[in-house]
């Protein structure tokens, strides 16, 4: 591993940190929007139904992933403007 790559994971893990910030705060506002409730279902809330505590699941899953993949990578493509390298993988799928 090089030092640039090094570097790199300290930023990483900020990116990461602030990532599930954003996340939270996007998967809030969108669950009162889809429901009109301030407060999404928890699993083990007694008086909440399995639909509905799923459907928070899935929603929040589907937000968190999107803005950890989007984060990461504004994060891995700024650095390699910044230092002309990429911090991940650089393999290309060879069609195999």
């Amino acid at each position: 591993m090089n030092v640039n790559k090094l570097l790199y994971r300290p930023l990483g893990m900020l990116f990461g940190v602030l990532g599930g910030l954003a996340a939270s705060a996007v998967f809030g506002q969108v669950w009162k929007l889809v429901t009109g409730t301030e407060e999404a279902p928890t699993p083990t809330q007694k008086d909440r139904g399995w639909g509905e505590v799923l459907l928070a699941a899935t929603i929040q899953g589907a937000i968190f992933g999107l803005v950890k993949a989007a984060i990461d990578r504004g994060g891995a493509a700024g650095y390699d403007k910044l230092t002309g390298e990429w911090p991940g993988d650089t393999n290309k799928y060879d069609g195999d």
